[in-house]
């Protein structure tokens, strides 16, 4: 899946991101968060008992909370204190009704936003900060043109390319505190829907985590390459970046489909990768320091809703 078109890279971000909690669109009235987490309310705003639709991502020292029209977040400075900010979101609506394109557009807004809290909250550290991270995604990406470039296309290299294109988000969720406040993330959305006392007796895996977005992500990616290679020299020269967003868009497409079946068994296969993901790798249980700075970001997203409702 890593080659020289970077826009294969977004299969990556969107793992080292952990963009959660939501990616559906408006098939489903939402879209949070993410995981890999993804993006916040394309139609409805609320949920059928009339809860904010939120979504969110996991920094290195906090939370960024999605809602229908704001952003929030809290992050623990290196003092001890606790910084929040918030603002309002881009919303490119004129995608909506388009099957496909609104879930590309959907992970590019809930990727905008994060330049916005960098700006507004000096103090929060994004995923891609950390030396490590910088350093293992370079490597991956050289590893991955290489893997490309000397061996003859097939689905095993696509494959090796998947586990090679992955190598910076697991850096980021074994090091830090990233994987922690992912689990903070799920457990502060989940306690806040569920009308729990303490996010802290929620759980740390979520059904709308955008960990489910992998595995429908990296099946259309490798059809799409397969295609590819069918075609030959026939096939375009911007063959990579069509299959690339065709399997961010058919991925988020399946994503809102298991959300509106979320009993059938097509739906119960398609997520448990994800639920996998989250349990072995992409969430830790946090600490009551860490759950904190998950209400503070709560708090705020409420404020800021409520105050523009």
């Amino acid at each position: 899946m890593t080659n020289d078109d970077p826009l294969q890279e977004i299969h990556q971000a969107a793992s080292l991101l952990g963009l959660s909690a939501d990616a559906s669109d408006e098939s489903t009235a939402a879209g949070k968060g993410t995981a890999v987490g993804l993006v916040p309310a394309a139609q409805s705003p609320t949920t059928e008992d009339g809860k904010l639709r939120l979504g969110g991502m996991a920094l290195g020292n906090g939370l960024l909370v999605h809602g229908p029209t704001h952003w929030a977040a809290a992050v623990r400075a290196r003092d001890g204190r606790i910084a929040v900010a918030s603002g309002k979101k881009l919303r490119l609506a004129m995608a909506d009704r388009v099957p496909g394109l609104r879930g590309v557009v959907r992970l590019a807004e809930a990727t905008s936003v994060t330049l916005l809290v960098k700006r507004r909250l000096p103090e929060a550290r994004l995923p891609f900060q950390n030396p490590t991270v910088l350093a293992v995604a370079v490597g991956a990406a050289a590893a991955g043109s290489q893997l490309r470039r000397r061996t003859e296309p097939s689905m095993l290299v696509e494959l090796l390319g998947v586990g090679v294109s992955m190598a910076p988000a697991i850096a980021a969720l074994r090091g830090g505190e990233l994987a922690s406040y992912h689990g903070v993330e799920h457990k502060a959305i989940a306690a806040y829907e569920q009308d729990a006392a303490d996010a802290a007796d929620a759980s740390k895996e979520h059904e709308r985590c955008g960990s489910h977005l992998i595995t429908p992500m990296i099946a259309s990616n490798l059809v799409g390459s397969a295609l590819l290679r069918r075609l030959g020299r026939y096939a375009p020269s911007w063959g990579a970046s069509a299959v690339s967003f065709a399997s961010i868009g058919i991925a988020v497409e399946v994503f809102s489909w298991c959300e509106r079946h979320p009993g059938s068994v097509p739906a119960r296969v398609l997520r448990r990768p994800g639920y996998e993901l989250q349990r072995v790798l992409g969430t830790r249980e946090p600490d009551e320091r860490q759950l904190e700075v998950g209400r503070a970001a709560l708090a705020e997203i409420l404020r800021v809703e409520v105050a523009a409702a």
